[in-house]
């Protein structure tokens, strides 16, 4: 265990905050509930934005930008979408020492002011789809705060489009969640459920919603990520019709979708450990470094020597650092690359230099091999491949062994208590039940899985008839 780190057994959520004081991803800010994201977890980041910004254009999608502040009116026209955001909201009632005309809501999300552009931009069949995504900040006002997890105002990216029929819109709902499971599985190593929310749960304003539900080490689930169909409800709201082939005028069809920086919080639960963070390879902004050895200035200048000429090939394969600072001993410097969750480390000392090898450690499982300095490279990329792919594993492994098929309300209220972990029970469907079951328990549907298999059974709460399992947690 690094010093100073609270352990997962000690207290999970003191753990989750030393490790991102020990890898430096973030600090609290002056203003209550809001963060400093630091350079190395903003490094995390903008791997995350750019493997997601290469997915949606691949998809057809472009980057634009609206403005943060959006008018009260604007907010009012959706009645269950500013139901739904008003006690989040912050707003702004003045502006250059005057009291506004009307008042501005910061942008909590950007459906409003964005449908009332497209109004604009959309007069023909011609004109869709518009398929536009754009990376901004949101403000929320949350009232109880975690870093990364939930704070005031975050980082996020969202995508809105607009399409001619139905179909298409739920096509492209479905296309985006799909993206999500494949950046959340392919890069973050993160294992996730697939599913419909609940018309509780779903967004405000949406007809569907579809979410990915992760699994952390406690066994809490955390939504990854979410796609909605909206409908023509925020086209109806802003009157944004388009003239069919026919020359008819419709409402258009909407969707919504968005992650944000709340992922950095679950690539840290996922896989980090007692020592600290720990990184899948696909998205560690430094994927390994080399941390010479040396008593003497002699021995300095020929292992740095050497370093230089087995690294000279390793641009372009791998992100990789030479710790060659002098001011710090060697066992510290392993402490710190740990903590920062590199996935390899490479040692090299006097004897290596004689034998013409490297100790090569995995930051995963510890594990130590004595490699040939002219087999380093391929060995390294390798293994980054190897740890990407058993970071995965793992983590599927602990969601299997925390999965459980229940019948029994007592049973589970019982096993949720002791252990948690998420429960695939029978729910009719009623709101009452699934309102009863979070004043009860805490615990909430968080998702109706896609591909569900039907499977006739009697209602967790009320015994009532259910044609299918959903998948009940306690959740970040």
């Amino acid at each position: 265990m690094a010093k100073g780190l609270t352990t997962r057994e000690q207290d999970y959520s003191r753990w989750y905050t030393d490790v991102i004081a020990a890898a430096r991803l973030a600090d609290y800010a002056p203003v209550k509930g809001c963060m400093v994201i630091m350079p190395n977890g903003y490094a995390i980041w903008e791997k995350m934005q750019g493997a997601l910004d290469t997915l949606f254009k691949d998809t057809g999608h472009e980057n634009a930008y609206f403005p943060l502040f959006i008018p009260e009116s604007f907010m009012k026209r959706e009645a269950e979408h500013v139901e739904g955001f008003a006690p989040e909201c912050a707003v702004v009632t003045h502006g250059g020492g005057k009291e506004l005309e009307e008042s501005l809501y910061v942008r909590p999300t950007s459906e409003t002011i964005i449908w009332s552009m497209y109004k604009n931009w959309i007069q023909s069949y011609r004109d869709l789809p518009i398929l536009i995504n754009q990376w901004a900040n949101v403000v929320r006002w949350e009232m109880r705060t975690r870093l990364f997890l939930r704070t005031t105002e975050f980082l996020w990216q969202e995508g809105h489009t607009a399409h001619a029929t139905s179909e298409e819109a739920v096509q492209e709902t479905l296309q985006m969640i799909e993206v999500y499971r494949q950046f959340a599985e392919e890069f973050m190593a993160m294992p996730v459920i697939v599913g419909l929310k609940s018309d509780k749960e779903k967004f405000a304003g949406a007809i569907q919603t579809y979410c990915i539900e992760a699994m952390m080490q406690d066994c809490k689930a955390l939504q990854a990520g979410t796609s909605h169909f909206l409908g023509q409800n925020f086209a109806k709201a802003f009157d944004v019709t388009y003239q069919t082939e026919a020359g008819q005028r419709e409402h258009v069809w909407a969707t919504s979708w968005g992650v944000s920086t709340r992922l950095v919080g679950a690539l840290i639960m996922t896989h980090s450990d007692d020592r600290g963070l720990v990184l899948p390879p696909k998205l560690a902004p430094l994927q390994a470094v080399v941390v010479p050895i040396w008593r003497g200035d002699d021995e300095r200048a020929a292992i740095l020597e050497r370093v230089d000429q087995f690294t000279a090939d390793w641009k372009g394969h791998f992100s990789f650092k030479i710790d060659d600072r002098d001011n710090y001993r060697p066992g510290w410097k392993f402490n710190e690359w740990e903590q920062r969750g590199v996935p390899v480390r490479i040692e090299i000392g006097p004897k290596d230099l004689e034998s013409n090898q490297a100790v090569m450690v995995r930051r995963d499982t510890g594990e130590k091999q004595f490699i040939a300095q002219s087999e380093l490279r391929d060995t390294i990329v390798q293994t980054l491949q190897t740890i990407q792919v058993d970071l995965f594993n793992r983590a599927v492994e602990r969601r299997e062994n925390n999965s459980h098929y229940l019948e029994s309300y007592e049973e589970f209220k019982q096993m949720l208590d002791d252990q948690g972990g998420f429960f695939y029970v029978h729910w009719c469907g009623s709101r009452d039940c699934e309102d009863r079951l979070q004043a009860e328990t805490k615990a909430t549907i968080r998702a109706i899985p896609m591909n569900n298999p039907k499977e006739k059974g009697q209602c967790l709460l009320c015994g009532g008839n259910s044609e299918e399992r959903v998948v009940i947690a306690k959740a970040y």
